[in-house]
């Protein structure tokens, strides 16, 4: 019998297979509402944001779906044909965030002391530019993605560049991209424009140990924002018009069995 490849599985991946294989078994009903992920994750011996991770995947998956203000429902027991599976190799969110800071806080430190005065105006612009866009109801991804590119191009370091470039496409995987529909908001962002105001100050003023304590900062608060954030609709509206929460009936729910996962 000829020997078969091993994929490599992520945590939050045979998360999601075993809540998968659940689902398939019929233990959690069509149209009930899946356990909290602070119940989940105390069942499987893992993180929460490890189950966010997984939960996000069945959503992409469509298996689940998640409900702002109510929790997670099944709306499959089966992978509808034609949506989109999660490779086993992608990369989740926490993982991506976590290179990033590794990596990036230096960067900002390289950057503060060599930075050109061009290129201290050219993130300037693109801070401005992030603030119009989110007070026009935009999340300006993609301009935070080139703030933090700029930034690193100042640091004149290319194999560090090149690998926070790929990280940094890894934002559009579909697990990152769904994780920010559910969690990016106007509040966040306001947020983070603090953050990188920050930044931007303590590169300015040369100060590399300020530079490098204030992209951490800054990666760790979008870690926990992520991680700790509820979900909020997909179609990010102004405040005013987030008025009303869904107001349709919560089905009752249907007993919780309890999976099993071991620590990696």
């Amino acid at each position: 019998m000829p020997l078969q490849a091993i994929e490599p599985r992520r945590l939050y991946r045979q998360i999601a297979d075993q809540l998968g294989a659940l689902l398939r078994a019929g233990e959690y009903a069509v149209g009930s509402r899946m356990p909290t992920e602070r119940l989940l994750a105390e069942q499987l011996g893992v993180s929460r944001p490890s189950v966010r991770e997984a939960l996000i995947a069945l959503e992409v998956e469509g298996l689940v779906e998640v409900r702002v203000g109510s929790g997670i429902y099944v709306v499959n027991s089966q992978r509808p044909r034609g949506t989109l599976a999660v490779a086993p190799d992608t990369f989740g969110p926490f993982e991506i965030m976590q290179a990033r800071l590794a990596i990036e806080a230096e960067l900002a430190a390289m950057a503060a002391a060599r930075i050109s005065p061009a290129q201290l105006s050219g993130l300037e612009i693109l801070l401005q530019q992030m603030q119009q866009q989110i007070e026009a109801g935009e999340l300006p991804v993609r301009t935070d993605q080139l703030f933090h590119l700029r930034l690193a191009e100042a640091a004149g370091n290319g194999p560090l560049l090149r690998c926070l470039t790929e990280l940094l496409d890894e934002r559009h995987n579909p697990l990152f991209e769904r994780m920010g529909q559910h969690f990016e908001t106007a509040h966040s962002w306001h947020q983070a424009m603090l953050e990188h105001r920050r930044l931007l100050d303590a590169v300015t003023s040369r100060s590399v140990g300020a530079a490098r304590r204030a992209m951490r900062d800054h990666l760790q608060r979008s870690q926990h924002r992520f991680s700790h954030g509820r979900a909020q609709p997909i179609a990010p509206a102004p405040a005013s018009v987030v008025a009303a929460k869904r107001s349709s009936p919560t089905p009752t729910p249907t007993p919780t069995p309890t999976p099993t996962m071991s620590k990696p």
